[in-house]
């Protein structure tokens, strides 16, 4: 794909919608990081759902650490890997507490090193909390990015490297939200709705739907 279409790409996106946002419910940087914490291998919804609950009674590292694990748990059973995402929840909240004055870091390095952070997770808290310029490729932009051609890569560290090459500048800070939104609700696994896509004149994938 050359960089003409790429960039014609991004600009219908964003005339569709020009502030995307994440579907995940925060108010502050550490409830996101919490949440994105949850949202491994779960929905967006369900995390949503769970959070309600849970942030009303702890939204800070001292009150989600003084729940414990049991206490975490209670708010997050209907979360897969609940169990697990509970320790990592109150081991990240203590250590958070005791290197960063009970503040999310702001780089990544610092940020992987949470228990339950990734990669992708600490992309998602710097683009989405702090408007870093930062790619959290997951399933969905994995799949949008390489079957449109915008970035094909061959894993997801790939693809990430060539979006935040490949994607033009002023498109970078927001092309995260637009590719994960348009892999949800259009360019979907099984059967793309290539008949309700904007961009459909412009994707390189081959085998469109009618």
């Amino acid at each position: 794909m050359n960089a003409e279409r790429r960039y014609q790409i991004f600009s219908r996106l964003r005339d569709q919608n020009p502030e995307p946002k994440t579907e995940l419910e925060y108010n502050s940087p550490f409830e996101l990081l919490i949440a994105v914490m949850l949202s491994a291998q779960a929905t967006d919804v369900s995390v949503n759902k769970a959070t309600r609950q849970l942030f009303p009674i702890a939204n800070t590292p001292e009150t989600l650490l003084a729940l414990g694990v049991d206490g975490v748990k209670q708010h997050i059973r209907t979360i897969g890997l609940f169990n697990t995402k509970a320790e990592n929840v109150i081991k990240t909240c203590a250590l958070l507490i005791e290197k960063h004055q009970s503040e999310v870091p702001r780089t990544r390095e610092e940020l992987e090193k949470l228990p339950g952070v990734g990669r992708k997770t600490a992309n998602v808290v710097l683009n989405t909390a702090f408007r870093q310029p930062a790619m959290a490729v997951d399933t969905h932009i994995f799949r949008v990015s390489n079957r449109t051609h915008i970035a094909k890569g061959k894993d997801v560290l790939a693809v990430e490297k060539r979006l935040m090459r490949l994607v033009p500048k002023e498109f970078l800070l927001d092309a995260h939200h637009w590719l994960i939104l348009h892999g949800r609700y259009v360019c979907v696994a099984r059967k793309p709705r290539c008949n309700a896509c904007i961009i459909e004149d412009l994707c390189e994938f081959k085998q469109k739907t009618e």
